[in-house]
């Protein structure tokens, strides 16, 4: 079928930049995969309505609408997923031992997807405010706050060192 093999190309395309995007999102290789699962279902679906030139817009709404969908759910909430049970207490991290994908994990999560898809995506703020369906005014402001937050996790030097 012409629908399977076109969809099956844009798979074998984009899978990898959707999965990088929903780790960025939800901070978890494991629920990244689950939600780029998810948006690719409901993208097949839908395959025949979506027009050619918006596939990766509607894929990118699909994958962020996932993620919000699936941060609401009760049991995220209460358990946290970590590599290995340390064997004793951790004791605190200085911001200089933070990478950022770790201080991006630390932000609210709509924070978290502004900064994702502003500086991540590269969307412009129109194109964020309309993927979100949030006004241009507050995707500026939670980009604002969630580079300041970024800022003094990461400490000001890794933001200076790129100018």
């Amino acid at each position: 079928m012409e629908r399977d093999r076109e969809f099956g190309e844009f798979v074998d395309a984009r899978a990898l930049v959707m999965r990088r995007t929903a780790y960025l999102l939800c901070g978890d290789w494991h629920r990244a995969e689950d939600l780029v699962q998810t948006a690719l279902t409901k993208l097949y679906v839908a395959w025949p309505r979506v027009r050619r030139g918006s596939v990766d817009a509607y894929a990118r709404k699909v994958l962020v609408c996932a993620a919000i969908d699936e941060g609401r759910r009760g049991f995220r909430r209460r358990e946290t997923v970590v590599g290995a049970v340390p064997d004793t207490a951790v004791p605190g991290t200085a911001p200089a031992d933070l990478d950022v994908r770790r201080a991006l994990a630390l932000l609210p999560p709509g924070q978290r997807t502004v900064v994702v898809l502003r500086y991540w995506e590269d969307l412009s703020v129109t194109e964020t405010a309309r993927l979100l369906g949030r006004t241009e005014g507050t995707v500026k402001s939670q980009a604002a706050k969630g580079l300041a937050a970024l800022r003094e996790l990461l400490g000001r030097h890794v933001f200076e060192e790129q100018r």
